[in-house]
């Protein structure tokens, strides 16, 4: 049975010091309050430089990125077929009950805010685009007609077609590392919790760089590693949770320019980021020159079509999945938290 499963998967606390990799989100404090960009440059390490303006934090990290965690890792829904399965059953509650706790509205629009969405007749790509929450939050910018949500999963799409502010949109299902799509055909890429289930975020960044046109602007938004050990041990279990500086070094290395990070978060969070934050961060970045990316890639990380061992498959997908409830949890005891502590203290 389990072998014909498979086959279906086709206020603003600013930092004192550097924190080691291991203890943090690399060159950046854990904690963080406000509304704020950061412009990140990946240079030798040395001091960080702040500076304020109109209200607006903007951090300079002097520290380059560290490498890229590879897909071997076990993070247990961080591959294609496990991803496919396990939106097979999360599609049914997934704007119910996985957004509310940690991709709301307000996010979303602030999220949003870089993609610079000030046209409505861009041509936009929503790429994981799932039930269309993301999409939603575009089409108040852009004509419904000119955005195209793909994903892999047709059980999140149909979710998608369902919303009447979406029927005009076109509706494929498709691969986020082998975008069909022509190179210099898009005006606006978009991405929100997709990067979390790539097997080499590195290749769907470039893809992204690929099918834009020159001055265009890609924005994905995704997951921020945790500090708290126990966060930070469900995450690594779960899916990947990129630090900070990993999202500026894929993007610099695929090519983009003006790479920037703005940070989001639930309200109730109070911009506690200790635990890590299935959307956690809008990273933007603008394609200088025409073409495609100048970076050179190996082999995919991982091919669909291969057979897998179904016991494998199950044992990973069960321990991926119980990884997950930890992220159901950490909402729900930090909105607890939100509502007991004063507010003129820290949660």
């Amino acid at each position: 049975m389990a072998s014909a499963v498979l086959n279906g998967a086709e206020n603003l606390t600013l930092i004192r010091s550097l924190s080691p990799p291991s203890k943090g989100l690399g060159c950046l404090a854990a904690d963080f309050h406000g509304k704020n960009s950061l412009k990140l440059n990946s240079v030798p390490c040395g001091k960080i430089s702040i500076g304020v303006r109109k209200n607006r934090a903007t951090f300079i990290p002097k520290c380059s990125a560290s490498a890229s965690r590879p897909a071997s890792q076990p993070r247990f829904i961080q591959h294609k077929k496990e991803a496919f399965w396990f939106y097979r059953f999360l599609s049914i509650v997934y704007d119910h009950v996985i957004n509310p706790g940690h991709w709301t509205e307000d996010m979303r629009d602030e999220a949003l805010e870089p993609a610079d969405l000030n046209n409505r007749n861009m041509i936009v790509v929503d790429v994981g685009g799932g039930t269309g929450f993301t999409t939603l939050g575009i089409v108040k910018h852009v004509d419904a007609k000119n955005v195209t949500i793909l994903d892999q999963s047709p059980h999140q799409l149909e979710k998608a077609k369902q919303k009447e502010a979406l029927k005009e949109c076109r509706i494929i299902e498709g691969d986020a590392e082998d975008l069909p799509f022509l190179t210099d055909s898009v005006d606006r890429y978009v991405s929100a919790g997709s990067i979390e289930y790539w097997p080499d975020p590195q290749r769907g960044i470039k893809e992204a760089y690929r099918v834009l046109r020159i001055g265009g602007k890609a924005c994905i938004i995704g997951p921020v590693y945790p500090t708290f050990w126990l966060s930070r041990f469900f995450a690594d279990v779960w899916m990947l949770f990129p630090k900070e500086e990993e999202y500026i070094e894929w993007f610099e290395k695929a090519g983009f320019q003006d790479v920037r990070i703005n940070r989001i978060g639930p309200k109730w969070y109070r911009g506690v980021r200790r635990h890590g934050l299935i959307m956690g961060c809008s990273v933007t970045g603008i394609k200088p020159a025409s073409g495609d990316s100048p970076l050179k890639l190996g082999p995919i990380a991982e091919d669909v079509s291969k057979p897998v061992n179904p016991f494998v498959f199950l044992l990973r997908f069960i321990l991926g999945a119980m990884a997950a409830t930890y992220y159901v949890l950490v909402p729900i005891y930090m909105w607890i938290k939100d509502q007991i502590v004063p507010k003129d203290q820290p949660i």
